[in-house]
C-alpha cells in the first residue's frame, strides 16, 4: 500500500487533533463559574455521575449533574482558591471512605478524615458512599430483638435486627436521646454502632460523645459529624459515608446499628444543592428525586440470609415535625420508607413522661417477630390499656361520677404510664424489663401512690437478684415465663411488698 507524504501528515495531524480533543474533554475541563459551592465545568466528556474531580487548591469535588454542555459538581471543601478558567481533574474513582474497625471509637468527617485529634485512622479498604441496596434473594425476615434497653419501645413499638424504625417528633422531644440510649444499650451485645450528625452544633456533638465515653461505650461507636457549620455538598453526603461503614461489618456478618440525626437537615441540604444546581423545585420547592434520596439510603439497611453472611444493620432514622405534623412531605416521605415509627409528643415531653412515646401513633411494622416470648407475655395487653386510658381519661375530666370500672381503667393505666418512664443514660436488661412489666402486668402496684411506682419497680428488681437468683437468670436464659416461674414471682412481689410496708 503506497502512501505519498501528503496523507501521511493529514493522517497525524487528524490523529493528533484527535487526541488533544480527547484529553481536554475526557480528562481534563475548564471551570466556566464557581459559587455557593457549586462549580459549572466546561469539558470532561466521560465524567461518571458521583466522581471525584480534583480542583486547584487540592479541593476535591463531586460530579451531581451531567448536562449537555457541561458539568455540574459540588465542591467538598473551601471555593476560594478556585475561580473561573481554572482545570479540574477527573480522577477516575467514585467518593470513597475508609471502612474498618479502625473507625470505631473516633469521630471523623463525611469524608473519613479524622477530627477527633487523635491521629490517622487505620484502614485498609475503601467502600463508595452510594451503593445498590442487596436484592430480595439476599435478605432475610427479621426475627432478633435489637434491645434498646427503653421498656417504653422494647415492650410496645420492637424494634429488630435489621429493621428501619423512624423516631419522629417536634424538637426538643428526646428523639436523640432515644437513639443514644440505644446505643448505650448495645455494649457487650457484639453491635457496631454508627452515629451520622447532621446539621447538629459542633457543642451537642461533643456533648454526646463526651458521654459516650463516660459510660464506656464509645469504643464500639464511629461518628460521622456533618455539623451545622459544613457545607450542604458535606451534610449530604454524611449518611451515605455512615452507611459505607456500616455494610462493611453487615458483609462480614456483624450486626451494626446506624442512627441519621437527622435527616430533616439532610433532605434541606440536598433542596440546596439541587436548587444551585438549577434542578426543578417540586412540592416545598425540594427536588422531584427527593423520596429517592431517602429511599436509596433506608433499603441498604437490611437483615441478609445465613449464606450471604447473616449481618444486619438497623436503621434509626431522625425526622423532625413541625408542630407535631406528622402529614407534612418529607415526614411521610421516610414513614412509608421505613418499617414503623416511634412518634413522640411534646405535651408528654413537657407533662414529665421520658420518653415521650405516642403509643397510638407509634407502630412497629416488624412487631412481635422481634420480641423474646417473655416479652411478649407481658406487653401483649399495654398497647390496649394505655389506648383505654387515654380515652377514659379525657372523658373524665367532663365529669367527677365515676363507675368502679373507669376508676379501675384510670388507676391500672396511670401506673403503667408511671412504669414507662426511664431516665436518659439509663437502658434496662431484657430480663429487668420483663420482671418489671410483669409486676405491672399482674396489677400488683394498683394500689400504690403514682410516685411510689419507680421505686417499687427499681427495688423489686434489686430485691429478685438479691433472694431470687436463680429466678432472674433462669428468665434471662429461657426468655419466657411459665407456670412454675409465675408461681414464685407472685410470691417474691407479694412478699416483697410486705417488706416495703
Amino acid at each position: 500500500m503506497n502512501l505519498n507524504a501528503g496523507e501521511i501528515s493529514s493522517l497525524i495531524k487528524e490523529q493528533i487533533k484527535g487526541f488533544e480533543g480527547q484529553l481536554e474533554d475526557d480528562d481534563v475541563g475548564t471551570v466556566i463559574s464557581v459559587g455557593d459551592g457549586i462549580a459549572l465545568i466546561y469539558g470532561l466528556r466521560d465524567a461518571m455521575l458521583g466522581e471525584l474531580l480534583l480542583f486547584p487548591g487540592d479541593v476535591y469535588g463531586m460530579v451531581m449533574n451531567l448536562n449537555a454542555e457541561d458539568v455540574g459538581a459540588v465542591l467538598l471543601g473551601s471555593e476560594l482558591s478556585i475561580k473561573e478558567g481554572d482545570t479540574v481533574k477527573r480522577t477516575n474513582r467514585v467518593v470513597e471512605v475508609p471502612v474498618g474497625d479502625g473507625l470505631l471509637g473516633r469521630v471523623v468527617s463525611p469524608l473519613g478524615l479524622p477530627i477527633d485529634g487523635l491521629g490517622p485512622i487505620s484502614y485498609s479498604k475503601t467502600r463508595p458512599i452510594e451503593r445498590i441496596a442487596p436484592g430480595v434473594m439476599k435478605r432475610k425476615s427479621v426475627d432478633t430483638p435489637l434491645e434498646t434497653g427503653l421498656k417504653a419501645i422494647d415492650s410496645i413499638i420492637p424494634i429488630g435486627r435489621g429493621q428501619r424504625e423512624l423516631i419522629i417528633g417536634d424538637r426538643q422531644t428526646g428523639k436523640t436521646s432515644i437513639a443514644v440510649d440505644t446505643i448505650v444499650n448495645q455494649r457487650g451485645k457484639g453491635v457496631n454502632c454508627v452515629y451520622v450528625a447532621i446539621g447538629q452544633k459542633n457543642s451537642s456533638v461533643a456533648s454526646l460523645v463526651a458521654k459516650l465515653k463516660e459510660k464506656g461505650c464509645f469504643d464500639y461507636v464511629v461518628v460521622v459529624n456533618a455539623s451545622a457549620s459544613k457545607s450542604a455538598p458535606q451534610q449530604y453526603i454524611a449518611p451515605f459515608a455512615g452507611m459505607a461503614m456500616a455494610e462493611e461489618w453487615m458483609e462480614k456478618g456483624q450486626d451494626v446499628l446506624i442512627a441519621f440525626d437527622d435527616l430533616s437537615k439532610h433532605a434541606v441540604a440536598y433542596r440546596a444543592l439541587s436548587l444551585l444546581l438549577r434542578r426543578s423545585p417540586g412540592r416545598e420547592a425540594y427536588p422531584g428525586d427527593i423520596f429517592y434520596l431517602h429511599s436509596r439510603l433506608l433499603e441498604r439497611a437490611c437483615k441478609l440470609a445465613p449464606e450471604y453472611g447473616g449481618g444486619s444493620i438497623t436503621a434509626l432514622p431522625i425526622i423532625e415535625t413541625q408542630a407535631g405534623d406528622i402529614s407534612a412531605y418529607i415526614p411521610t416521605n421516610v414513614i412509608s420508607i421505613t418499617d414503623g415509627q416511634i412518634f413522640l409528643v411534646t405535651d408528654y415531653f413537657t407533662a414529665g413522661q421520658r420518653p415521650a412515646v405516642d403509643s397510638g401513633f407509634s407502630v412497629s411494622r416488624v412487631g412481635s417477630a422481634a420480641q423474646t416470648k417473655a416479652m411478649k407475655q407481658v406487653a401483649g395487653s399495654l398497647k390496649i390499656e394505655l389506648a383505654n386510658y387515654r380515652e377514659n381519661l379525657s372523658f373524665s375530666q367532663f365529669g367527677s361520677d365515676l363507675d368502679v370500672e373507669t376508676k379501675k381503667i384510670l388507676t391500672h393505666g396511670a401506673v403503667v404510664t408511671e412504669a414507662l418512664k426511664q431516665k436518659n443514660f439509663a437502658p434496662l436488661p431484657m430480663e429487668e424489663e420483663e420482671l418489671e412489666l410483669y409486676a405491672v402486668k399482674g396489677r400488683f402496684l394498683d394500689d400504690l401512690p403514682l410516685e411510689q411506682v419507680g421505686p417499687f419497680l427499681e427495688g423489686l428488681v434489686s430485691y429478685l437478684k438479691d433472694s431470687d437468683r436463680d429466678l432472674v437468670e433462669k428468665l434471662k436464659k429461657d426468655k419466657q415465663f411459665d407456670d412454675d416461674m409465675s408461681k414464685k414471682l407472685d410470691e417474691a412481689i407479694a412478699t416483697y411488698k410486705e417488706i416495703r410496708k
